[in-house]
Order: structure tokens, then sequence, then C-alpha cells
């Protein structure tokens, strides 16, 4: 019996998100960046992986969320860590932000027909502070002054970073901290390609925090929402 091959496409799903806080300004200390994931690799409706780390560091204070193709995007991840290595041997000086998210940028423009990659690059430098920049599927590089989220579950809390995303002060450290666990515990709940646990990044001027919350604490927070009225 002869069984014919049929190219079916995978969905891929995920939730990715990157928020700044700070004064915001030129190499402003008090600023930095908060980069966050949730941790389910599926390939259409088989769960691959239950605690994948979708944050991956690209340099010392540079980090990058990573959506769509596992593959694809750690490839690009490994080239961009390699490019940034040889540019601070040649320039002998670090890498900024922009510049390692113009590499990343780079490599998804060039080969956009072929790959499935979709992700944000943050973290600190001298130069200016904390900064966040999307680069969707396609390649193009969408710098940001709030925030950037991204995968399969982003589609589920646009409303809700739209309304409590400050826009009239700078989020603090924790108020960045808290906006994020809780947009992509959002995710988690109602999109079925997101899900596991929550990880999480915080950079600023004092180095790179690593966070990681259970997903059991998505119940936690259920229960605090208030009661609506009967």
């Amino acid at each position: 019996m002869a069984y014919t091959q049929v190219n079916i496409p995978v969905s891929l799903g995920t939730t990715i998100m990157a928020c700044k806080f700070g004064g915001g300004g030129d190499g402003d200390s008090a600023s930095g960046v908060v980069l966050c994931a949730d941790s389910r690799t599926s390939t259409g409706a088989y769960i691959a992986n239950k605690v994948a780390d979708k944050i991956s560091q690209l340099a010392e204070d540079i980090w990058i969320c990573r959506s769509g193709s596992a593959a694809d995007t750690q490839a690009v991840t490994e080239y961009v860590r390699n490019g940034i290595r040889q540019h601070c041997s040649m320039q002998q000086r670090p890498c900024t932000v922009f510049t390692a998210a113009q590499l990343c940028q780079q490599i998804a423009y060039n080969n956009k027909s072929r790959l499935s990659a979709g992700m944000i690059v943050a973290g600190y430098d001298s130069e200016k502070g904390g900064s966040v920049y999307g680069i969707p599927l396609g390649g193009t590089l969408a710098p940001t002054e709030s925030y950037a989220i991204g995968g399969s579950g982003s589609t589920y809390i646009y409303a809700y970073c739209e309304k409590f995303f400050p826009t009239d002060a700078p989020l603090t450290r924790e108020g960045a901290i808290e906006f994020c666990r809780k947009a992509v515990m959002l995710a988690t709940m109602r999109d079925g390609s997101s899900g596991g646990c929550v990880r999480m990044m915080i950079v600023d001027s004092a180095g790179s925090e690593k966070r990681f919350y259970r997903g059991n604490e998505r119940d936690a927070y259920e229960e605090s929402r208030p009661a609506t009225n009967q």
C-alpha cells in the first residue's frame, strides 16, 4: 500500500512580551526592561514541552523573547550571539540593544520566506538605558517606548495592555513586573497554545534578574479578581 505524504501547516503558539520602566531618558540609570514569556511549546494539538525557556541571552544585558518555530528562533539567536561577539571584538566596547536588534532584524528579513520567527529584543545599555524592539514575522524592526507583545496569546491581551499601561507617568520596576506577569497569565488562560509556567527577566543598570512563576499561581490570581454584580 502506498502512502502519500501531505504537508499540513502546523499551529505554533506562545505568548511573549517586554515592557520598559523608569524615566526613559537616554542613558537613564533608573530605567530598565522586563521580559516575560509562557513556557508551552506546542505542535498543533500536541504539547512537546511544558517548561520551555523562551527568553535567551544575546549579550551581558541584552535578551530575546522567541515565538514561532523553536528551531528557527534558536538558530537566529545563535547567529546573533556570534555576530555580537565579533562586533564587540572589533569595536572594543559593549554591544548596544539597538545593534543586537538590528542583527536579529537583518537575519529575519533576509530569510522571511523561510523562517517562522517573531521576536522581541530588549535590554539595558549605557547609551539609551532600557530599550525594547519588536521584530514580528517578516523582519520589521519596531522600536517602542512602552511595551511589545507577540505570539498567538498576544491577541487575547491587547485590550488589557492598552487599558492598564499608564500613559501619564512611567511604570516603576515593580509596576512593570506586575503588568507583564498578569498579562502573560491572562493569555495562558485563554490561548490554548500558551500555558505552563511564566518566566521573567528583569534588566537594568544593576544587571539581570530572573524570576519564575508556577502555573498554579494563576488560580490565586483568578481568586483575587473582584466578583461581578449579580
